[in-house]
């Protein structure tokens, strides 16, 4: 059985950020690329973390899902420290209580779609009828319900990434971390994703933290995030739109 993750006392209570970071550091050889990042992310955010390539934004996201831990400084997930938590917690953290989406949908090649969209609802114990239903139930939300019994091979890269987004949802997560989400999109599917992501914050009070270099993209997002040099521009981070 795996792991479950508990919600801690102050979770989805007023006064508690559901995400928050602080001081952190992180570098690569000689080459610093976080360089003392504060962020908080409340439920109902949505955020775009914007700047050119190089900046950090991809490593600020990863080191928010607990996926690098940074060389200083620390993450909290509803009060809890990421670092403090074993590995197996972690794990169990980012299959159920956070999605992603990444530029290009790093779906399992060897699975369907509709095994794909339910397989961190597996790990976690769900049923398997159950976690079909889910599933298949994302799959129509995004436009590819036909793609259900299909392998990632026989996806174009679009479908692929509609696919990916509906995984990332399937959970019912607390944060979506996205990254580039609609690089292998065209326009109208890249809306789609776009207006989907954003209705889940609103109707659900979950979080979107979002990468892009694209401002159009980030014009979704009700608040940025900007870096530079792996540093938080102060006078426009965290501006409202």
């Amino acid at each position: 059985m795996s792991q479950a993750v508990q919600p801690s006392p102050n979770d989805k209570q007023t006064g508690i950020p559901l995400l928050r970071a602080e001081g952190l550091r992180v570098a690569y050889g000689l080459t610093r690329a976080l360089d003392g990042v504060d962020l908080s992310v409340e439920r109902g955010d949505s955020i775009a973390i914007i700047g050119s390539s190089g900046s950090g934004k991809s490593t600020l996201l990863h080191c928010l899902s607990g996926l690098v831990m940074p060389g200083e400084g620390r993450v909290w997930f509803s009060g809890r420290d990421l670092k403090a938590m074993p590995d197996a917690e972690r794990s169990a953290l980012r299959r159920q209580r956070f999605g992603f989406v990444f530029q290009f949908g790093h779906l399992v090649p060897e699975l369907t779609a509709l095994e794909n969209v339910s397989l961190n609802l597996r790990l976690s114990g769900v049923g398997r009828r159950p976690a079909e239903e889910t599933a298949r139930s994302w799959l129509r939300d995004l436009g590819v319900e036909e793609l259900a019994r299909r392998r990632p091979g026989e996806m174009s890269g679009g479908q692929q990434q509609r696919v990916a987004v509906a995984r990332a949802l399937a959970p019912d997560p607390d944060v979506i971390f996205a990254d580039e989400p609609t690089g292998a999109l065209d326009t109208a599917n890249g809306e789609l994703v776009l207006d989907l992501l954003i209705e889940q914050v609103r109707n659900r009070r979950c979080a979107l933290v979002m990468v892009t270099h694209d401002d159009k993209i980030a014009a979704y997002a009700e608040r940025e995030v900007v870096l530079r040099d792996g540093r938080v521009i102060p006078s426009v981070a965290g501006a409202p739109r």
